[in-house]
């Protein structure tokens, strides 16, 4: 199994099959609009203009389980991103990453990177999950973690 067995929904609402990145590196993260970390976007957005032509796609997920801070729908959310850190990396319909709605994509990041604490759940917005050119889960990285702090990894799986 691989991260290219599932399917992500769009804000446009059109399913899209993930093996569509089939030998691309990707960086997967569940995002916010309102929240303290919400700059990271603008790291992810870096990160993607320096390795995109290498082979790196961010997909961001926004969510609204964590404070409340993803109220709007998931148009505006991408309007947002776009808008504010001129984000033009995919941006998917909101999801659950926690709970009994899960998406099943996190469902699976989470049991492959179960992560540091007593439960597998992600604790906030911007946790971020790296995948190689076969769609396996590498490395998870928690909120606080920069998207900088990615740098090294992504350039040894690109």
């Amino acid at each position: 199994m691989s991260v290219y067995g599932y399917t992500a929904v769009t804000t446009a609402n059109q399913e899209v099959p993930l093996d569509m990145y089939t030998g691309k590196v990707l960086v997967i993260a569940n995002t916010a609009s309102k929240c303290g970390l919400t700059p990271q976007y603008g790291e992810l957005q870096k990160l993607y203009d320096r390795y995109k032509d290498q082979g790196l796609v961010v997909l961001a997920f926004p969510c609204n389980q964590f404070g409340g801070q993803e109220p709007g729908t998931s148009g505006e959310a991408e309007e947002f991103c776009q808008i504010n850190y001129g984000v033009n990396f995919p941006v998917f319909a909101k999801v659950e990453v926690n709970g009994e709605n899960t998406h099943p994509l996190f469902q699976y990041l989470k049991e492959q990177e179960p992560g540091a604490g007593e439960t597998s759940d992600i604790q906030w917005n911007f946790t971020k999950f790296v995948i190689d050119r076969d769609g396996q889960v590498v490395q998870r990285f928690e909120p606080k973690q920069s998207p900088e702090e990615m740098t090294e990894l992504i350039e040894k799986l690109l």
